[in-house]
């Protein structure tokens, strides 16, 4: 089976839903016949280099209420991280441009798909974990070295444009097939699960594409997008 999903790593719910599948992988049995294909997706492709705000007060602004309430609402979506055994510290983390982060992933994939799927998650823990500003090509650089990498090969990617096309291909992808936020996974090019569904329904989901019961899915949960975060749109 083959699970393509689009996500960027500064999406809360992207990270909770990639935990859930690969636990309901787990719990099938079926993990190890699984081949998981990241996509490239910026929530923000005019996102700084410099972050401006704090999360809390990204949603403040974002949505125009009071920074009481974004902080409940940060602290619910940071609450449902812990619940999977992430450490999650959504507040103090601070958006910035993933442009260059995905770049490398794309180059990691070209070379070894699931050194990608690491890199992802070490990206995933860089910002919501440790709260480091992702358009900086040092905490880039950090993950890419804990992946294995050398320096050269990955300022050879970082001071160039190297695999910018092959983000923008994603991107470009994602739009055709009317995909407007993430987490989004495509099973087998057949089914589709939108957004953090429960692993119950994830499961199941998972289990009947296995199955090749049935050809298209409508299940969602709740996904990140230019508009911000909310529950995804069910067909």
């Amino acid at each position: 089976m083959i699970i393509e999903y689009w996500s960027d790593f500064s999406c809360p719910f992207c990270w909770i839903a990639e935990t859930r599948l690969h636990k309901a992988l787990e719990q099938l049995g079926i993990d190890k016949e699984t081949r998981i294909v990241f996509k490239a997706f910026r929530l923000n492709p005019n996102a700084p280099k410099e972050p401006k705000r704090n999360m809390v007060e990204g949603f403040a602004h974002h949505y125009m209420m009071p920074l009481e309430m974004a902080r409940d609402r940060v602290e619910s979506i940071s609450a449902m991280g812990r619940s999977e055994g992430l450490d999650f510290n959504y507040a103090t983390a601070r958006n910035s441009s993933t442009f260059d982060g995905l770049r490398l992933a794309k180059y990691i994939q070209s070379k070894n798909n699931d050194l990608c799927n690491k890199f992802v998650v070490r990206m995933y823990k860089a910002f919501f974990s440790e709260n480091l500003v992702l358009a900086d090509h040092a905490v880039i650089k950090m993950a890419g070295l804990e992946m294995g990498l050398t320096e050269e090969e990955i300022d050879s990617v970082l001071n160039s444009e190297a695999f910018a096309e092959d983000v923008l291909r994603d991107e470009y992808e994602a739009r055709r097939m009317g995909i407007q936020a993430v987490p989004f996974f495509l099973i087998n090019r057949k089914s589709y699960i939108s957004g953090a569904i429960d692993i119950r329904d994830m499961s199941r989901r998972l289990m009947r594409a296995y199955d090749e019961e049935e050809t298209e899915s409508s299940e969602a949960g709740m996904v990140c997008g230019p508009d911000g975060c909310h529950p995804a749109k069910k067909e």
